[in-house]
């Protein structure tokens, strides 16, 4: 098991206590220098405060920031079971973050393909590594049991295509 691999268990582990909890099963690491500083994962996405904040990515940032304050973000790879979104994806830009690991392509709002170089001067000069699908077959069986299971993005482009793609994964493995 390479890097990459061994952090995204640890977002894969946060993924599965979202899913334990009802919850959208987005789990999110963040790592410094072969380590773990941060955890997290999506919270009020099937709960009665629902709302479109506490993504795990900003969760697990918020939480870092309010440990580290001064800490220096540009050195930090974030491991997600999804891919960030463009909220996420712009927030970690602007606090640092330049390598973006996820396992699970959001193909409904997925903000990693945003040209950066045809934005303006703030995101131009960024230099950023994105490493798609590590691990995305463990993180699509998660989504797909959700989608099975409860309403949130229920009829969405990413509900379909993840219910297909798991249909399509379980007919190749039979």
């Amino acid at each position: 098991m390479n890097r990459d691999q061994q952090f995204m268990q640890a977002a894969l582990a946060e993924a599965r206590l979202a899913l334990a909890e009802g919850e959208f099963p987005v789990g999110c690491v963040l790592v410094l220098d072969g380590q773990i500083i941060a955890q997290g994962r999506r919270q009020n996405s099937s709960s009665a405060t629902r709302n479109e904040l506490d993504h795990a990515e900003i969760v697990t940032l918020r939480s870092l920031l309010a440990e580290q304050p001064a800490l220096d973000c540009h050195r930090i790879t974030v491991y997600s079971t999804l891919e960030p979104c463009l909220m996420c994806y712009s927030t970690l830009l602007l606090s640092g973050i330049r390598r973006f690991v996820w396992a699970y392509e959001d193909v409904m709002g997925g903000g990693t393909s945003v040209p950066l170089a045809q934005l303006t001067p703030l995101y131009q000069e960024m230099l950023v590594e994105c490493v798609p699908g590590v691990l995305r077959r463990e993180s699509l069986a998660l989504f797909a049991q959700f989608f099975q299971n409860h309403s949130y993005w229920q009829g969405s482009l990413l509900s379909a295509f993840t219910l297909a793609e798991d249909q399509r994964s379980k007919s190749q493995n039979s």
